[in-house]
């Protein structure tokens, strides 16, 4: 596969009228949570001055992930996602419109950010399995892969305007701006889930517990080998990986770089601009590419170079190229093993499923914050994003010295027997 047949591929699936009309509501909501994001980092850098502080924030909105994954699944599952989307919306907007209050009025604590960020995480781990679940619900299960990748495609777009916005706002009109633009931006995805149909695979029969078809999900799983290395690569990107990005940049605009907001905006766009290039290109082609855990293994390894230099560096050039290099690899992991877990799992288990992705590979996010945020109060940030990229490095090595996984041709389809196609969404 070209890389112009997978820009073709993925942008086909906009056809789908509802399809497109939830994107263009989602891409400006984006814009908006990745301003807040890069603001957040600046706030808290700006109180407290503590690498472990970043990692708290990040962990308190992580948390939830973890917690309360079980449920969210079969939720999403069992509910109309669409109306459980909106809900989550309304509430993230309310809490983005908390903060900007408390920021302008300047009387913001370290603590109201604490509970602010996990309230929003709440929040985020009941929406993310209902969103993944409702890509397929809107393009259809033959289209889901596409979808995927382009909805990626839109967060790593926010991703490159929403820092660098971030860091022109902050720097002329404060942080409380910038959550006031993006619970501003709630309203556009807000309005795109109200005006959209979509039809999905409801779950029949007996109503069984969160807890029962968390097993369920977590049984498929476990079935089946290459699913299971699919949660181990996404586990090792964002344990030794994710975390650098969502909660040391600003540590490393300012300490590291003796920059300021802009700067901060900066690192997060380079970052954001390898991933939207992973996301565009590499991230399709290793799910076409039947050495997928070759690929996969390589990109991992890829991911913990690009953190070397990174952690190596003390001129901005030379930092957003490492995060250039990351971004490319790290979408590549978490896209390809998201994709190719919810290709392969039943309809009515989708988000369940996802559910379980999340809970293993973002729910250690928490666990990641706390883990780079002590090591860099220990031996030095420089050194910690050093050990990290170690981390990926050598995990990446490892997987490939695996024969099973070296040997990995493509992900077998999941029986005919257990799949029914989902109707695409309703005015397509």
């Amino acid at each position: 596969m070209t890389a112009l047949q997978t820009l073709t591929e993925n942008f086909s699936v906009l056809r789908h009228r509802s399809f497109r009309i939830y994107l263009s509501g989602k891409g400006v909501s984006l814009i908006g949570t990745w301003l807040q994001q890069t603001a957040l980092g600046w706030v808290v850098w700006s109180l407290t001055g503590s690498e472990f502080d970043l990692g708290v924030v990040t962990m308190l909105s992580s948390l939830p992930l973890l917690l309360i994954a079980p449920w969210a699944g079969a939720w999403a599952d069992r509910f109309d996602r669409r109306k459980l989307m909106i809900f989550t919306q309304i509430g993230m907007m309310l809490t983005a419109f908390a903060l900007a209050a408390l920021v302008l009025s300047e009387t913001v604590q370290i603590w109201q950010i604490y509970a602010l960020s996990l309230v929003t995480g709440m929040f985020a781990a009941i929406d993310l399995p209902a969103l993944q679940a409702f890509m397929g619900d809107l393009a259809g299960r033959n289209e889901m892969r596409p979808a995927l990748n382009l909805n990626v495609t839109m967060i790593q777009v926010s991703r490159m305007i929403g820092p660098a916005l971030a860091g022109l706002v902050v720097s002329a009109f404060g942080a409380g701006i910038a959550f006031l633009l993006n619970s501003i931006a709630f309203l556009a995805v807000i309005y795109s889930l109200l005006i959209i149909r979509a039809r999905y695979a409801q779950a029949h029969g007996e109503l069984e517990s969160a807890l029962s078809g968390f097993r369920h999900a977590w049984t498929f799983i476990m079935s089946q080998p290459r699913q299971r290395d699919l949660i181990l690569f996404a586990a090792l990107a964002t344990f030794f990986g994710i975390a650098i990005v969502m909660s040391m940049l600003p540590a490393v605009a300012d300490s590291i770089l003796r920059g300021g907001a802009d700067t901060l905006g900066a690192l997060m766009s380079a970052s954001g601009a390898g991933a939207l290039v992973g996301v565009m290109i590499f991230a399709p082609l290793a799910q076409a590419h039947r050495r997928t855990g070759v690929i996969l293994s390589l990109a991992l390894s890829g991911a913990g170079i690009g953190f070397l230099v990174l952690g190596s560096s003390t001129i901005l050039p030379l930092s957003m190229l490492g995060l250039f290099i990351a971004g490319l690899a790290m979408p590549t992991v978490i896209t390809t093993t998201m994709g190719l877990l919810q290709f392969n799992a039943p309809p009515e288990m989708r988000a369940r499923v996802m559910s379980l992705f999340n809970m293993v590979s973002f729910g250690l996010q928490p666990i990641a914050a706390l883990w780079v945020g002590l090591m860099a109060t220990q031996i030095g940030l420089q050194n910690a994003i050093m050990l990290n990229a170690v981390g990926l490095i050598a995990g990446g090595a490892v997987m490939l010295l695996r024969t099973p996984l070296r040997n990995w041709v493509n992900l077998p389809a999941v029986p005919a027997d257990i799949i029914a196609e989902p109707a695409a969404g309703v005015g397509d």
